[in-house]
Order: C-alpha cells, then structure tokens, then sequence
C-alpha cells in the first residue's frame, strides 16, 4: 500500500478510503477496467465510514496522539502526523510520500518539502471526506 493509502487508512478504517481523490470521485460514476478491478475488493470494507457521513479527523489524530504517550504536534508537522498513526516517518517514507503527491519542488529542502506535504495531505484527507479544521485546510 502506498504511504498516502497508509495514512487514509489508519484515519478513515478500511481500505475503501485509500483512494487518491481522482479515484475516489470518478470510481462511482465512470467505470473504468483498471479502476475496477482495484475497487471492487475494497467496496466491502466501506462500511468502516459510511458515505456522507464526514470523518473528524483532528479528533481521529487527537486520539492517536493521545494513546501514543508522546507530545506530537500533528498541525503542524508532517513527521508528527505520521508518527501519531504508527507510520514510518523517515526522510524516505517522506520523499516515497512526496512522490506520490506529485511534489515538484527540491526533495532535498525536507524543511520545504514537509510543509508542502502536511498541507497536500490535510487537502487531500478533506477531499475524501474528512472534517479537516479550517485553519489546516490548504
């Protein structure tokens, strides 16, 4: 699984939600055999967050830092929003992230490059239907 559907899952609570949101929008209007066949194992997951219904993402991550025991400070930081779900948040998983998110910049600016991907990933969490806060919203 990718690191942006590691992180869709651990929020949202299935594999229905990993999509990246050109999927996720299209995959119920417009079949397509690729996207198909890709979506059709993870329709039966979909009742971990029903459709219409936003996910509270802060309160989700809120949580996790909570039961993580560690003072993470998920709004602000990438690295800590993944070390909140449990997931590898190395200067790799980072660039592997960056990647998937299309990230046109210098890979070797982490400082710039994670801000950009805490701002793509709180836009891209908010397209898939999470409640993301309006001060996080890109």
């Amino acid at each position: 699984m990718s690191v942006f559907g590691n992180i869709m899952s651990k929020i949202f609570g299935g594999a229905a939600h990993a999509q990246t949101p050109a999927a996720a929008g299209t995959a119920a209007t417009a079949p397509a055999a690729p996207a198909s066949t890709a979506a059709a194992p993870a329709a039966g997951s979909a009742a971990a967050a029903p459709s219409g219904a936003p996910v509270d993402v802060a309160a989700i991550l809120n949580d996790h830092v909570a039961k993580s025991g560690q003072q993470l400070d998920w709004r602000n930081s990438i690295v800590d929003l993944m070390k909140a779900l449990g997931l590898d948040s190395s200067l790799s998983a980072r660039k592997e992230l960056a990647q998937e998110l299309h990230y046109s910049g210098d890979m070797n600016d982490s400082a710039g490059m994670n801000i950009w991907l805490h701002k793509q990933v709180m836009t891209k969490l908010a397209q898939n239907g999470g409640k993301v806060p309006d001060d996080l919203k890109g």
